[in-house]
C-alpha cells in the first residue's frame, strides 16, 4: 500500500492511495468466512454454504467494502500523521482518478483533492486601534427598570369601569343596518385593550364604559386596517380583513386592570432575596449593578466583532482553493445548489479567514481553554437568562443544575468553547493594540449596534 501527496500549489494538492491485492486479501477472506455463517441459501444449512458460492454472490460487495475501509483509514491516518492542515474534507478527484472496476481489478488507485490551509501571518502593534465601549447606567435607565419591576410583579384586579390600559372581555356580534347580521361573526370570548386601538374615535367609545354596556364600534377603523390585529381579534383569515368593514356590537362581560406592585420591602425581597437590600437607595444601587453586569456581555460582543473585523483585515488577501472548497460545500450538503454555494461563498471565506487567524494566534500565544472556563461561561449565561425574566436572586443550586443541563449537549459545549476562545483572545488583543475606551448610554450603544447591522 502506498499513500502520497502531490501539491498543485500552496493551497491544494492531490492525495493518492494505492491498494494492492495483498493489502486486503487476508481480511477479505476472513470477512467472507464470517459472512458464510450468516447466509441463508436454498439447499444449504445455515452456515454451511461453500465459500466459493458466497464469494460468487457477495464477493464484489465485500471487496468494495474492505477496499473503501482501507482507503478511508489510510487517507485520514496519513493526513493526521503528516500534520497536513486541510480545509473541509478530502473529495474525489475529477482529473486523475482512474475508473474503478471491482469485477476485474485486483489493484486500485484512489485520488482525492485536498484544500490546504494557507499560511497566516498577522502582526499586531499599538498602531492598530479598537474601541471598548463602556455602557453607562444612568438614573433614567434605572428608573425604567424600577418601573418594569413594579409592573412585572404587580397584580390583576377586577374593575367596574374601563380605563385605557384595561383588558376587556366580552361578546361581539357583527351588525348589519344596526341589527345582528344573519350568519355573521359571533364570538363570546373576545378580548381587547383600548390602548392598542389606533383609531382614537373608536377608542373613546370604550373609555369609562361599564360592565354590561353594549358598545357599537368598527374594528377596521379601530385598528386602522392592520390585517394581523383585526384577523386575530375577529378570528378570520388575513385575506378576509380588507372586506371586513362592518360595525360590531361589543357587550362588556369582564374588565381586568393591572395594578403595579407597591414600592416597598416586599418588592425588594421578591427581586433580590430576603433582606438583600433594605432601602430604596440600596435597591436602586443593586439594580444599577445588575444592569452593568447584564450590559457587559453586549459590550464584549461588540468588541469581539470589531476585533474579528480587524484581524480579518490584518490577514490581508489570502488565497484559497476555491474550486475544491466549493465542490466540498456542494457535496457535503445534498440540499444545497451550486447557485446557493456561489452566493454564500464570500461569507464562508470570511468566516474561514477569522477561524484561521484565531487558530494561529491561539496556538502561537498558548491560549488554552480549561473545563473551568466552560463551566464559568455556562453559569454566566444561565444567570443572564434568569435575569432577563427579572429573576436576580436565583439560588446557587438552581444555577448549578441549570448549567449542568446546558453542558449536557455537545453542540452547546462546542459553542461555549468557541466563545471562551473569543473572550480570551479579546483579553490578549487589549494588551497588543491601542484601546480607545468610550463611555456611552444604553440608548447610544443600541444605535451603534443598529448601524453596524
Amino acid at each position: 500500500m502506498n499513500v502520497s501527496l502531490k501539491n498543485n500549489d500552496a493551497v491544494s494538492g492531490i492525495l493518492k492511495v494505492e491498494i494492492e491485492k495483498n493489502d486486503y486479501a487476508e481480511q477479505l477472506d476472513k470477512n467472507l468466512h464470517k459472512l458464510r455463517q450468516k447466509v441463508n441459501m436454498p439447499g444449504f444449512r445455515k452456515g454451511m454454504v461453500p465459500v466459493g458460492i458466497v464469494k460468487k454472490f457477495y464477493g464484489k460487495q465485500a471487496l468494495a467494502e474492505e477496499v473503501n475501509k482501507l482507503v478511508s483509514d489510510k487517507l485520514f491516518s496519513y493526513i493526521r500523521e503528516n500534520n497536513i492542515k486541510i480545509l473541509g474534507e478530502p473529495i474525489p478527484n475529477e482529473t486523475e482518478q482512474k475508473t474503478i472496476d471491482f469485477d476485474t481489478d485486483e489493484n486500485f488507485e484512489f485520488c482525492f483533492d485536498l484544500a490546504l490551509a494557507p499560511e497566516i501571518d498577522v502582526k499586531l502593534t499599538k498602531k492598530d486601534k479598537l474601541i471598548s465601549y463602556q455602557i453607562k447606567v444612568d438614573d433614567e435607565v434605572v428608573d425604567k427598570q424600577v418601573d418594569s419591576y413594579t409592573k412585572n410583579y404587580g397584580s390583576y384586579d377586577k374593575a367596574d369601569q374601563v380605563e385605557e390600559e384595561d383588558l376587556v372581555k366580552g361578546t361581539i356580534v357583527e351588525l348589519e343596518d344596526g341589527s345582528p347580521k344573519a350568519a355573521g361573526i359571533f364570538i363570546e370570548d373576545a378580548v381587547l385593550m383600548p390602548s392598542y386601538m389606533k383609531g382614537k374615535m373608536e377608542q373613546k367609545k370604550f373609555i369609562d364604559a361599564k360592565l354590561g354596556d353594549k358598545i357599537v364600534f368598527n374594528p377596521y377603523k379601530a385598528y386602522k386596517g392592520a390585517e394581523a390585529e383585526i384577523a386575530s381579534f375577529l378570528k378570520i383569515d388575513k385575506d378576509a380583513v380588507k372586506d371586513m368593514k362592518s360595525d360590531f356590537s361589543f357587550e362588556i362581560k369582564e374588565i381586568t386592570r393591572h395594578k403595579s406592585a407597591e414600592f416597598n420591602q416586599e418588592l425588594f425581597d421578591r427581586i433580590f432575596g430576603q433582606n438583600a437590600v433594605k432601602s430604596e437607595a440600596e435597591f436602586r444601587d443593586k439594580i444599577r449593578e445588575s444592569l452593568i453586569e447584564q450590559f457587559a456581555p453586549e459590550s464584549e460582543y461588540k468588541f469581539i466583532k470589531d476585533m474579528r473585523d480587524l484581524l480579518i483585515a490584518k490577514a490581508g488577501d489570502i488565497t484559497f482553493a476555491d474550486d475544491i472548497l466549493k465542490r466540498w460545500l456542494l457535496i457535503s450538503n445534498e440540499k444545497t445548489t451550486k447557485e446557493a454555494v456561489d452566493n454564500d461563498y464570500p461569507k464562508v471565506i470570511e468566516d474561514l479567514k477569522y477561524h484561521l487567524v484565531k487558530e494561529k494566534l491561539v496556538k502561537d500565544n498558548d491560549i488554552k481553554v480549561e473545563s473551568e472556563d466552560i463551566e464559568a461561561l455556562g453559569r454566566r449565561i444561565a444567570k443572564s437568562q434568569f435575569a432577563q425574566y427579572g429573576m436576580l436572586s436565583v439560588p446557587d443550586d438552581v444555577l448549578d443544575n441549570y448549567t449542568k443541563d446546558l453542558l449536557k449537549k455537545q453542540e452547546t459545549v462546542n459553542n461555549l468553547v468557541d466563545r471562551v476562545i473569543d473572550e480570551k483572545l479579546s483579553v490578549f488583543m487589549k494588551d497588543k493594540v491601542a484601546i480607545d475606551e468610550k463611555d456611552v448610554t444604553a440608548e447610544e450603544f443600541g444605535k451603534i449596534l443598529e448601524e453596524q447591522k
